[in-house]
């Protein structure tokens, strides 16, 4: 987990506050997406109080961090990069909070993926010993190597749960591209975009880069609108909690 600034040890923490990037050119849209992810966690904590904010909402952070007392705040980001490491705590600035671990490099995730997989593998009528898997991810176009490495360890750990034929990477901002690792891709290929959210890189990037390689698969939502994604936030959030009460 990271982050320096935390509750009472012993106060075991009942509040969190849900952080996603969101949508600047749009930001409505994604709070809406947010505040339902946060709604099904909350049914799953009943005693607790979960609230959400994207970054690009102007205010929306700032706001429901005043409302909110000394919260757990969960990253729903893929990697620990910099807008984890830098952009969020800044954002947060003095308040008292502890800031887990993204969604991204969360242990279970790699078997969240692995049953959606096998479920679509299933409904498509393909045997998993002869089905690729495309994991198309963001990459960073300015070098850092977080978010590839994220990406790497995630189709790793993929790859150990089942006898996949192959499990591929191909990245938006950085090699390998994901047109070029799509033109590779057998026609049994789903390719699953490991993103938190159903924003433009979901709806529009990667169909475009799936396209221009000459994909013949199938395309999957994003990773964090998987079923299981608000248990597992869940199940991080109480983890924290009885680490602080220890």
């Amino acid at each position: 987990m990271s982050g320096t600034r935390s509750p009472s040890p012993k106060a075991p923490a009942t509040e969190a506050l849900i952080v996603a990037h969101g949508q600047p050119s749009d930001p409505a849209p994604a709070e809406e997406a947010l505040r339902k992810v946060a709604g099904h966690v909350a049914r799953l904590l009943p005693q607790w109080r979960i609230r959400s904010a994207t970054m690009a909402a102007a205010g929306r952070l700032e706001r429901e961090l005043a409302r909110a007392s000394r919260p757990l705040v969960y990253p729903l980001f893929m990697s620990d990069g910099w807008f984890t490491r830098t952009a969020l705590p800044a954002r947060l600035g003095a308040a008292e909070v502890r800031i887990l671990a993204p969604l991204g490099l969360d242990p279970a995730l790699p078997a969240v993926a692995s049953r959606t997989l096998h479920r679509l593998a299933g409904e498509m009528g393909w045997e998993i010993g002869r089905t690729e898997i495309l994991v198309a991810a963001h990459g960073s176009g300015a070098g850092r190597e977080n978010p590839a490495r994220c990406t790497y360890r995630f189709a790793h750990a993929l790859s150990l749960l089942s006898e996949w034929h192959r499990v591929r990477i191909g990245l938006l901002e950085q090699e390998p591209r994901l047109s070029t690792v799509a033109g590779h891709c057998a026609g049994q290929t789903i390719c699953l975009p490991f993103f938190a959210a159903g924003g433009e890189h979901v709806v529009r990037d990667v169909p475009e880069e799936l396209d221009a390689g000459r994909f013949g698969g199938m395309l999957c939502d994003s990773l964090g609108g998987a079923d299981d994604i608000p248990a597992l936030i869940a199940g991080a959030l109480q983890a924290a909690s009885l680490e602080i009460a220890a």
